[in-house]
């Protein structure tokens, strides 16, 4: 089976949505990794911490910058990835709409490029 990789987007500047929502949306994602495990498609997956904890590293001639912060803004940033295995995109889609509808998020679905 082929690795994909499911990107969650979260809104930029968006507020914390309530508790009672959040936990709700966290058993939903719980089933779905529950159901990848149980379909043998769980690679790994994690939640992200927001982009002003990121450090970029970027080269300049021989020496390697480090500089806080994200390295580009924008109107979302990645929040969490999720790797899978899917016998096809059509599989990895599907996986990809049920997290779509349990976090109410953008969500990206990418083969990896080894994978043909």
């Amino acid at each position: 089976m082929k690795q994909y990789l499911i990107s969650m987007y979260q809104p930029t500047g968006a507020d914390r949505p309530d508790p009672e929502f959040l936990a709700g949306v966290m058993r939903e994602v719980e089933t779905i990794r529950r159901e990848l495990r149980e379909a043998g498609s769980w690679v790994f997956g994690d939640g992200l911490h927001a982009p002003e904890t990121a450090t970029v590293l970027r080269p300049a001639g021989d020496e390697v910058l480090v500089t806080d912060g994200p390295f580009a803004e924008g109107k979302e940033y990645l929040g969490g990835v999720t790797i899978i295995r899917a016998p096809d995109l059509d599989a990895a889609l599907d996986w990809g709409r049920r997290y779509a509808r349990a976090t109410t998020l953008p969500i990206e679905v990418r083969p990896f490029q080894s994978e043909g």
